[in-house]
C-alpha cells in the first residue's frame, strides 16, 4: 500500500475546509475538551464485544458532532438535523448528547452517577440562558441517533445457533479452540455511512494452489508460530502481536478502540482544535472504524476463508505442492472465533488512520501510541511519525501473532481505505459546499 498523497496546502481557506480552524478562542471560548470527556468516560465503561463497543463509540460522537454543527453552522450534520439558535452554547449542547447517548448505552449504576456527574459539572461553568439552549439542542440531536440506530440489525447479528456451520472442504473456516462464528450475520447491519456492508466488500482471495496462497500460508507458518525463533519474529514483532491482541504480558492492555481514542484526542489537543474541529475528528473516524470493521467481518462470512492454524494442520489436502502440513503448529496469540479473509483488527487501524489523515491533511503526524495496563499504568509507548505506520504495525501485527494471512492484510487495507474516503467524502462537509 502506497503512502497517501498529501494534499495539504496552508491557506485559512483549506483550513476551514479541513475543520481545523476557526480556533477555540474564534468560537467564542468554547471548549473542546467537553468531547474528550466524553470520550474518556466511555472508555472507562464500554465493554463486550468488539463490534457493539465501536458501535457505541460511533453513536456518542456522532450525536455530539451533530449537536455542536447544529449551533456552530460550519458543518453539515452526520445524519441529526436539528434546528438550533447561534447563540446557544455548543459545550451546553455536546455534554448532553453524550449523557444521554451514553446512559443509553452503559446502564451500570456505576456509569450512570459518572455520566450524571459529569454532565452536571460541565452545565454548572455555562451561563444559564445559553446552558438551557444547548441543553434542548443536545437533547434532540442524541434522540436521533438513538431512534436511528434502535434497530439497525445489532439485535441479530449473533444468533445462536451460528449460522455458518463448520466445513471439512479445503480452505473453508472451521471453527477452532475460540468457538462458533460470532456476529456472523453482522451484514445486516445497517452502516452509518456506507450504503451497505458490500459497498467495498475485497475482491477474492487467491485459489489455494495459487503461488500467492502458498506464499502467504509459508510466511505467517514461519513468523506467527508461538515457539518462533528470534531470527524469524523480532521482539518488537512479538511485542505488538500480544499488544494488540491485549494478551502474554500484556493481557488486558487498552484495545484499539481507546488505544485510537487517545491518538484522536492528543492529535486534537496538540493542534489546538476548535469544539467543533475536534467533535467532527471523533465522530468521523469511529464512524470509519465501525464501517470499516462492519465491511471486514462480513467479508469472512461471504468468502469464509480458513485460519493460519487450520490451513497449516491440513497443508496436505490444499492441493498446493509448495505448502507442508505441520499438526503441531500453534500461533501465537489465540484465534478469535470467525474466519480469515479480511482482516478486522487490520480495518480498524486503516480506517481510523486514514480518516484522520483526511481530517487532519496529511498522514504525516508526530504522537505517541500508548497502551495501559488495567491498573492504568503505562504498558508500552511508542512513537510515531505517521499515522499509517500505526495502522500499518497494528495489521501486521496479527501476521506476527499466527491468526492472519498476508492476504487478509492486505485485503483489508484496500477496502478500508477506499471506506474512509467514502465517508470524508459524503458526511460532515463544510456548509455550503458545492453550491
Amino acid at each position: 500500500m502506497s503512502r497517501y498523497t498529501r494534499y495539504w496546502a496552508a491557506t485559512f481557506v483549506v483550513a476551514v475546509m479541513c475543520g481545523l480552524a476557526p480556533s477555540a478562542s474564534a468560537t467564542g471560548g468554547s471548549k473542546p475538551d467537553v468531547i474528550i470527556e466524553w470520550n474518556q468516560l466511555l472508555q472507562q465503561y464500554a465493554g463486550g464485544p468488539p463490534f457493539p463497543q465501536v458501535r457505541g463509540y460511533a453513536m456518542l460522537h456522532i450525536a455530539m458532532a451533530d449537536a455542536v454543527v447544529a449551533i456552530d453552522g460550519s458543518f453539515d450534520s452526520f445524519h441529526a438535523k436539528v434546528w438550533a439558535s447561534r447563540g446557544a452554547s455548543a459545550e451546553a449542547a455536546a455534554a448532553q448528547a453524550g449523557h444521554d447517548v451514553f446512559v443509553a448505552l452503559v446502564t451500570a449504576t456505576a456509569g450512570v452517577d459518572a455520566a450524571n456527574a459529569l454532565l452536571a459539572s460541565r452545565l454548572s461553568t455555562i451561563p444559564p440562558g445559553l446552558r438551557a439552549q444547548g441543553v434542548s439542542v443536545g437533547k434532540k440531536a442524541a434522540a436521533s441517533i438513538l431512534a436511528w440506530r434502535q434497530n439497525d440489525g445489532y439485535a441479530t447479528a449473533n444468533p445462536q445457533p451460528p449460522a455458518y456451520l463448520a466445513s471439512t472442504l479445503p480452505g473453508v473456516w472451521r471453527a477452532t479452540a475460540s468457538g462458533p462464528f460470532q456476529f456472523s450475520e453482522i451484514g445486516n447491519v445497517e452502516p452509518f455511512g456506507l450504503i451497505s456492508a458490500t459497498q467495498f466488500l475485497p475482491v477474492p482471495f487467491p485459489q489455494l494452489e495459487s503461488a500467492a496462497y502458498a506464499e502467504t500460508v509459508n510466511e505467517v507458518k514461519r513468523v506467527g508460530r508461538n515457539t518462533a525463533p528470534l531470527t524469524d519474529r523480532s521482539e518488537a514483532q512479538t511485542r505488538f502481536a500480544q499488544l494488540f491482541a491485549g494478551v502474554g504480558p500484556y493481557a488486558g492492555v487498552t484495545n484499539a478502540f481507546r488505544l485510537w481514542s487517545n491518538v484522536t484526542r492528543d492529535l486534537a489537543l496538540q493542534k489546538n482544535l476548535s469544539l467543533t474541529a475536534t467533535a467532527r475528528l471523533f465522530a468521523m473516524t469511529f464512524a470509519s472504524m465501525h464501517d470499516g470493521v462492519q465491511t471486514s467481518h462480513y467479508s469472512k462470512a461471504v468468502y469464509r476463508l480458513w485460519r493460519p492454524e487450520t490451513a497449516i494442520a491440513n497443508a496436505d489436502v490444499d492441493n498446493n505442492p509448495a505448502t507442508d502440513a505441520d499438526s503441531t503448529w500453534v500461533p501465537l496469540i489465540p484465534t478469535p472465533p470467525y474466519p480469515a479473509y479480511a482482516s478486522n483488527m487490520t480495518c480498524l487501524g486503516t480506517g481510523a488512520a486514514r480518516m484522520l489523515a483526511n481530517v487532519l491533511g496529511d498522514d504525516a503526524q508526530t504522537f505517541t501510541a500508548t497502551w495501559y495496563t488495567p491498573a492504568n499504568t503505562v504498558a508500552w509507548a511508542e512513537p510515531y511519525t505517521s499515522l499509517w505506520q500505526l495502522g500499518d504495525d497494528q495489521a501486521n501485527s496479527r501476521i506476527w501473532g499466527g491468526i492472519h494471512f498476508r492476504i487478509d492484510i492486505d485485503a483489508s487495507q484496500v477496502s478500508c481505505t477506499q471506506v474512509a474516503d467514502y465517508l470524508f467524502g459524503n458526511f460532515m462537509q463544510p456548509r455550503g459546499h458545492g453550491r
